[in-house]
């Protein structure tokens, strides 16, 4: 070991870009949110060899003084902090003051900037951590940082970077994640001279809608819920993706911590056990959530990149995230949402315009079934369906005196309910209903399915919880943390039905479960429910359990596919959806409803051209 002495600045700084400048997508993240703290209304980003070459961020901000040009690009040295204090309360995006002098560091670094009310701008130019003399240069209020040869003093961190295709989607995926949170600022993104992206403000909750539209796709935004709810000193706004909208991996997922974009294990708990009584196994929710807190009841400065948080009421944040976003979802009856999303019809295509889409066997019910000749169709049964020669008579005839089917003729359509009246059973597994909006198609078996699974919960928390003592103690060897988990939330664990105690250092024991999960696997529930009071401070283990017990007896006792009902039984089953927390969605995920509106229909017929 060599003689212990002081590192020079140009070795910290790169020390410091190791930990601060991962890629390109890196450098972009701290120069765009320098020009967001300067109060930037519009930022233009520009890329070229996907930011390996150069690197540009224009703003419209407050700029920078021209004696202060040399010390912005100097390490450890910001604007935004001045004490310990501010430490605790950190409002701003950047905070460090090290973001620049790393950059600059690592490649050819150009800082221009012109305060609003200043009549000329200063440049200040960094060759590899080398700051030389700021000298006046052309350049309108505001600031512009120009990022050359990134690494190209560090060749080693270029061996790492992807492809120009890779590194540019990362940058353009940052601006997008920025944008979410920031939709009043434009935002400007080109690569090699091309625009590639282009964000207009959004001043108003529509506007700001259409930009998530923008970043997540349009399939989100007509598929999602509202949330706007204040409690505990805390704010949640934003909007969560309906259970039925849900995707195969998480990766449209925005969450908001006081502007800033993180990852955190607690609220991914929170929003995971939100969902975890309406989503389809292996789905992921998407939303875009923001969540406003005192500053001083987050710690931001706990991650060189400033990607994590820490909350210093963490149970609290995890109680008021689950449960805003619970009931939120709660409210996704049947019937609720006007529209919900339908897949195109297999089989059909938009036709020239002008012209009718050719008929086929599959878009009268599937090939094979029937035969169609001289505009008759006949179905397997021989009966003729074909309106060239069946009279209106002989079609009463073939109703008869059915009872009331569909919207009665002088029905208000204040007066509808949300699913209509129903139609017709399709397969004796689809209830066709008639709404104000138009055609409302329900899996009678997943939606009785979700009413008889409420019903249960219902009765269950009603009547009180059973609970079973085992006939002989258990003992479980566990960690000294959950076995202090257990001491701490014994009471808890008692009103959810679970006797645990503290039978040594590293040792609980078991004496009472709830009746409800006689059979389980008392050791892996004990310990799951401790692992996740140690963690997170509550736990819904044992009723998620209990919930998946349920689930599993209401589909055996809901109705059957295969099974007639009445015209009175269909309306009876729409009358419980609309009634029904989550009917939206049966308890494993599936949607039990969808609505094809006038339109969607018309379209299909070609009405209207």
């Amino acid at each position: 070991m060599s003689d212990i002495c002081p590192l020079p600045p140009e070795l910290i700084n790169q020390i410091a870009a190791g930990e601060v400048i991962e890629r390109p997508a890196s450098v972009v993240k701290e120069l765009v949110e320098n020009s967001l703290d300067a109060g930037a209304r519009r930022i233009e980003v520009e890329i070229e060899a996907g930011g390996a070459r150069r690197i540009c961020v224009r703003d419209d901000g407050g700029g920078i003084a021209p004696e202060q040009l040399p010390l912005a690009v100097a390490s450890h040295a910001t604007s935004k902090i001045g004490s310990f204090d501010d430490l605790e309360h950190v409002a701003t995006m950047g905070f460090r003051g090290e973001a620049l002098a790393s950059i600059a560091s690592v490649s050819r670094f150009t800082l221009t900037s012109r305060p609003r009310d200043a009549e000329a701008a200063f440049r200040v130019e960094v060759d590899g951590g080398a700051i030389g003399d700021s000298r006046p240069a052309p350049h309108p209020p505001g600031s512009s940082v120009d990022v050359r040869d990134l690494f190209y003093n560090v060749p080693a961190r270029r061996k790492f970077l992807r492809t120009e295709r890779t590194e540019f989607g990362r940058i353009d995926e940052l601006l997008k994640t920025l944008s979410l949170v920031h939709e009043d600022v434009e935002f400007r993104l080109s690569h090699n001279g091309r625009q590639v992206r282009m964000l207009r403000p959004a001043n108003d909750e529509r506007a700001a809608l259409a930009r998530v539209g923008e970043v997540l796709g349009e399939g989100f935004t007509e598929a999602s819920l509202r949330i706007d709810h204040q409690a505990a000193g805390m704010r949640l706004s934003g909007w969560v993706g309906l259970p039925t909208a849900a995707r195969s991996q998480a990766d449209q997922q925005y969450f908001y911590v006081n502007g800033r974009m993180v990852r955190d294990k607690v609220v991914a708990h929170a929003v995971r056990q939100a969902y975890a009584d309406v989503l389809f196994h292996g789905r992921h929710p998407a939303f875009v959530l923001f969540l406003e807190l005192d500053p001083a009841g987050v710690d931001v400065n706990v991650h060189p990149a400033k990607s994590e948080v820490r909350f210093r009421e963490q149970r609290l944040v995890h109680d008021f995230l689950f449960r805003t976003l619970h009931e939120a979802l709660s409210e996704t009856r049947a019937g609720s949402i006007t529209s919900q999303p339908v897949a195109p019809l297999a089989g059909t295509q938009s036709s020239p315009e002008g012209t009718a889409p050719a008929a086929s066997p599959a878009m009268f019910g599937g090939g094979g079934g029937g035969s169609h000749n001289g505009g008759v169709w006949r179905s397997q049964a021989g009966l003729s369906l074909g309106v060239r020669d069946a009279p209106l008579a002989d079609y009463q005839a073939l109703v008869g005196d059915a009872p009331q089917r569909g919207l009665p003729e002088s029905a208000d359509e204040a007066d509808i309910p949300p699913l209509g009246y129903a139609l017709a059973q399709l397969k004796s597994i689809f209830v066709l209903a008639e709404n104000a909006h138009g055609l409302v198609l329900v899996d009678m078996h997943a939606a009785h399915e979700r009413i008889t699974y409420e019903r249960m919960k219902n009765a269950r928390s009603g009547s009180g919880l059973r609970t079973q003592m085992l006939l002989v103690p258990l003992a479980l060897a566990v960690s000294a943390r959950e076995a202090e988990a257990a001491e701490e939330h014994a009471e808890a664990l008692a009103g959810w039905g679970l006797e645990l105690s503290r039978s040594g250092p590293n040792q609980i024991t078991v004496r009472r479960i709830p009746a409800l999960l006689e059979g389980a696997d008392v050791a892996q529930l004990s310990r799951d429910v401790l692992g996740e009071l140690a963690q997170h401070g509550s736990s819904r283990r044992l009723e998620e359990l209990e919930n998946e017990l349920l689930s599993t007896m209401a589909c055996h006792g809901s109705v059957r596919a295969g099974r007639r009902l009445t015209v009175a039984e269909m309306n009876a089953l729409l009358r419980d959806m609309e009634a029904t927390e989550r009917s939206g969605q049966c308890n494993h995920g599936r949607p039990t409803w969808v609505q094809l509106g006038m339109h969607e229909l018309d379209r299909l017929f070609n009405r209207g051209r």
